[in-house]
């Protein structure tokens, strides 16, 4: 028979691995070239992946929520006979596949990461490649570099998986045995020394479980996607020393411009324009300004981006929040900004982004006066250095001065917050950047034409 393999595609440049959510197809079942044949959930987004090949389905390699690396063979197709494999047991996992391509059972991509001292996680420069996951239970358990490579691994090309480095673990402790690694798992709460706490032989997550809660409470499990949002905020507030500054904006000419064009602006371009993409503008006019918003650091190098990417933060239908991008959004008018705006949100609000659709930010920007807020906090959006909150527009009585004299007016006011990286971002830089960006919307033109 001629048989085709089905691999886990790259749904994106930074995307290593992908959750499994649901097989369309089982063993035997035929199968078109480009059909559905299962869905898959990255940290970003969830896709579907599609039959590179006619035929039968022979075998599949994983089951539903594992965790497999992209470029992992996970199912196979029989393009000459149809059923003749249809005997072959729904889920199929040889050991020689399981050593291929082991498959990580904890969600980690976003999650902080242990770099042992001379550690490499791209296999460059002579080191083994360690997953972030791997790093992360040696560092938990202190197991020094010279220690890790010294465990022999069973994953491709001699990798330690994760359940290379857990039975390492659990024999490292002469005499552990499974009842005293239970007893201090139970009683651990937060994490203990290595020579303290023993790794569980089959954890869910490197710590500890809480203890049980007690009183009238409901429990609710997290979704995948929250799972990875509070390992992203966590991550990101442990890497970066977040700083806030904030400022107050007239927007007035803004809201009138507004309430002036929007019908006609929709009548000639079929797009309704919002305040995103007006805002986006203002900021993407500082950041040629202040080039060092638009960074990222590794280490002790500071990488500033030449494209400007502003990611926006919008609403999916089950409540989470996700960050599509509008690349390179310098080099785009008000109308295209407004274009990608409604594209991106609308992709959001249907569950239809692409992976693709949330790479590559520089700069992030979040609406926090949509839920009514006039102000916010927000957590910087790694690897980015800062992000930029604007709250709700509220009319209040200001003080203006005249050629005649200051009066007391009524203007549409918001509030701006930035979060920065203070490794990199000084409150110099960042309250200056800031406070060009208020500048930037308030000297907004009235007579601008649609």
């Amino acid at each position: 028979m001629a048989s085709v393999d089905l691999v886990m595609p790259k749904m994106g440049e930074s995307i290593i691995e992908a959750t499994v959510l649901k097989w369309h197809k089982k063993p035997g079942d035929s199968v078109k070239m480009d059909e559905t044949v299962l869905e898959i959930a990255t940290d970003k987004v969830d896709s579907e992946v599609p039959s590179t090949a006619a035929g039968t389905i022979t075998e599949i390699l994983f089951k539903e929520n594992d965790v497999v690396p992209v470029g992992t063979v996970i199912a196979r197709i029989d393009t000459v006979g149809a059923g003749s494999d249809a005997s072959v047991p729904e889920i199929t996992a040889p050991a020689a596949v399981a050593a291929a391509a082991p498959v990580l059972q904890t969600q980690q991509s976003n999650a902080p990461t242990f770099q042992p001292s001379g550690a490499s996680s791209n296999g460059s420069g002579g080191s083994k490649f360690y997953s972030p996951l791997v790093l992360n239970i040696a560092g938990k358990e202190g197991i020094g570099m010279a220690e890790l490579e010294g465990i022999p691994g069973t994953g491709a090309e001699g990798r330690v998986t994760k359940k290379d480095i857990l039975n390492y673990v659990s024999t490292r402790g002469q005499g552990a045995v499974a009842s005293q690694q239970v007893a201090s798992q139970q009683s651990a709460v937060g994490s203990q020394p290595a020579a303290q706490q023993q790794a569980p032989t089959t954890p869910t997550t490197p710590t500890a479980p809480a203890p049980a809660p007690s009183g009238n409470v409901e429990i609710i499990e997290m979704d995948r996607m929250r799972k990875l949002i509070a390992d992203h905020m966590v991550r990101s507030v442990a890497t970066s020393p977040h700083v806030t500054s904030f400022t107050e904006c007239d927007v007035t000419n803004i809201v009138k411009w507004r309430d002036k064009n929007k019908g006609p602006f929709e009548k000639k371009y079929g797009e309704k324009i919002t305040f995103t993409p007006i805002f986006i503008e203002a900021i993407v006019a500082c950041i040629r300004r202040y080039p060092m918003i638009n960074a990222s650091v590794d280490g002790d190098r500071i990488i500033i981006k030449k494209d400007i990417n502003i990611g926006m933060a919008a609403a999916l239908p089950s409540g989470n929040l996700i960050v599509p991008v509008i690349k390179n959004s310098d080099t785009k008018n008000l109308l295209g900004l407004t274009k990608d705006v409604n594209a991106l949100a609308n992709a959001a609000r249907t569950n239809k982004l692409k992976a693709d659709d949330t790479q590559g930010g520089t700069f992030t920007l979040t609406n926090v006066g949509t839920f009514g807020s006039l102000m916010g906090t927000p957590i910087i959006n790694q690897p980015q250095v800062a992000i930029l909150a604007v709250g709700a527009i509220k009319k209040r009585p200001m003080v203006l001065e005249t050629a005649d004299g200051d009066v007391i007016a009524i203007r549409h006011m918001m509030y701006l917050s930035l979060s920065y990286d203070h490794r990199i971002v000084d409150g110099s830089l960042g309250a200056s950047f800031l406070t060009a960006v208020a500048n930037e919307l308030e000297a907004f033109d009235t007579t601008r034409a649609v």
